[in-house]
């Protein structure tokens, strides 16, 4: 029998975060990808060591790099340097290199919040009371902060972003495989947003998040695209997840899970067949 590709899937299992049980989707979808792949489990630490072993590298919940960035970066050049086919690609232009995308997409006009890293630029921004400060290299609303108007002056710019905080209706996001839309979550209650029901996107809507995956321009992969609904009804863009996006399965109905396990599966086929550069 002809071998079977072999996968290295990280993850950190005891990773806590609230509302989320990261170790659960995590034992599901690679259950489920054992039926294809020859699958070995390890933590984002032991990465760069193990990666060698196998024939491509999942990066699935592997909690925010902040917390391990010197490590991260270790992987990411090893990797590079080797050749090592790597799901998400490390060529993402999101979250997987930092905040610097929300800036960068202010300035191009997208339909984002509007975000500013300099004082002079406050001009840039809404007038409102409060403000959203959150560091550059943040995740998981690591060092986020709700600052007045007349603070901003005083605060440490180079290494944060400063937003309007935004009155919505609701956050809802919504889930890439390869481009293709796979489902869409939201939280109806503001103050829970990790309680999550399934949305019915509009078109409008899909064309809203698609803009985004497009901008990416990440061929292989899983990507979310989170937004919020004004009050006025329009969708603002609060991130885009290209590096390890949590998929709350646990939130969406058995043949949703069974499509989105099929479209990962094939999709990592796909990458595999890929030809290797030199």
């Amino acid at each position: 029998m002809p071998s079977r590709p072999s996968v290295l899937y990280v993850t950190d299992l005891a990773y806590e975060a609230r509302g989320r049980r990261y170790c659960d989707e995590d034992i599901f979808l690679s259950s489920r990808l054992r039926d294809d792949f020859d699958i070995a489990l390890c933590h984002p630490l032991d990465a760069a060591a193990l990666m060698d072993g196998f024939d491509a590298v999942v990066v699935r919940n592997s909690g925010p790099v902040v917390h391990y960035q010197k490590e991260y970066d270790a992987f990411r050049s090893r990797a590079a340097a080797r050749g090592t086919r790597v799901y998400n690609p490390l060529s993402g232009r999101a979250d997987m290199v930092g905040k610097q995308y929300l800036l960068d997409l202010t300035t191009a006009g997208y339909p984002v919040i509007p975000t500013i890293d300099r004082l002079q630029d406050l001009g840039r921004l809404p007038e409102t009371d409060q403000f959203v400060v959150k560091p550059k290299a943040g995740a998981d609303s690591i060092g986020l902060s709700f600052v007045p108007q007349e603070r901003l002056a005083t605060l440490d710019y180079g290494d944060i972003l400063v937003q309007p905080r935004i009155d919505f209706r609701y956050e809802v996001s919504f889930y890439y495989v390869d481009d293709v839309f796979q489902y869409a979550l939201y939280a109806p209650d503001p103050d829970r947003r990790w309680l999550l029901k399934p949305y019915l996107p509009t078109e409008a809507d899909l064309d809203f998040a698609r803009r985004f995956t497009d901008w990416n321009t990440l061929e292989h992969g899983i990507q979310r695209v989170d937004a919020c609904r004004t009050q006025e009804g329009d969708l603002l863009l609060v991130e885009l997840e290209d590096l390890n996006p949590y998929l709350s399965l646990d939130h969406v109905d058995g043949p949703t899970r069974d499509t989105f396990v099929t479209s990962m599966t094939t999709s990592l086929h796909r990458f595999l067949s890929i030809p290797t550069r030199g």
